[in-house]
């Protein structure tokens, strides 16, 4: 698994001024957080019963909407060329956020939204600075399977946010519940089937390392917009659980 360092990029300042140009451009749409709104909304407030494939296509939408997980994940399998490591990372993270989606749902654990969208965010930025190198110009290399468990148990927490605005009815509850996460599931296997033709056929490109960095640093660069903004929100704005 490759990683990289500043010293691997000789225009670094260049670097760096394309990935803020690119942020700058990002900024406007990052800065909004995903949620379940419109006719969807209206569907899942007035539901009542079990809707097992309505629920599928509203957890597949809202990860495949779902810019955060997505450039997460994105920073996950970027330097993951084996499809079994990818299948390990990415299994480790469904686990993760499947069982605190469950939990937090079912079991109506109330957590700050915009607090758990900070560490989403800083999910993304951590994983980037992991790829940059960062943490081994420090001196220490965390374990990359751990923290992609343990962020995914955060990742499921803000989609179970999302459904907690609602006030979903006990009945059918269970179904619909696992269904969501069946349709998450089944909306990040598409997103990353995507991500991964486009990284493989980078990868066969000379400008792939060559660029690499700048990419990373355009990744750190969102997970600190994501998570300053959802901080800003989490210290200034009320909350009623």
């Amino acid at each position: 698994m490759n990683r990289l360092g500043a010293s691997m990029n000789p225009n670094f300042p260049r670097a760096v001024s394309w990935a803020a140009g690119i942020l700058l451009l990002l900024a406007s749409t990052l800065l909004f957080a995903h949620t379940i709104e419109g006719s969807d909304a209206s569907f899942v407030q007035n539901i009542d019963g079990a809707a097992i494939g309505p629920f599928i296509y509203l957890g597949a939408k809202h990860m495949v909407t779902g810019y955060d997980h997505l450039l997460f994940l994105v920073g996950v399998i970027f330097f993951l060329y084996r499809p079994h490591h990818i299948v390990q990372y990415v299994t480790l993270f469904a686990i993760g956020h499947s069982i605190t989606l469950s939990l937090g749902v079912l079991a109506d654990l109330q957590v700050n939204a915009y607090f758990i969208d900070a560490v989403i965010g800083l999910s993304v930025a951590y994983k980037a600075f992991e790829n940059m190198g960062g943490f081994a110009r420090l001196g220490f290399e965390p374990d990359a399977r751990l923290a992609v468990f343990v962020f995914g148990l955060f990742h499921g927490l803000g989609l179970a946010t999302r459904l907690q605005e609602f006030e979903l009815s006990d009945n059918g509850l269970v179904a619909n519940i696992l269904s969501f996460n069946v349709g998450v599931e089944v909306g990040q296997i598409l997103a990353l089937s995507l991500v991964y033709i486009g990284l493989s056929v980078w990868r066969a490109r000379s400008s792939y390392l060559r660029h690499a960095f700048v990419a990373n640093t355009v990744l750190l660069g969102s997970g600190f917009l994501l998570t300053g903004y959802q901080l800003s929100a989490f210290l200034l704005l009320p909350w009623e659980p």
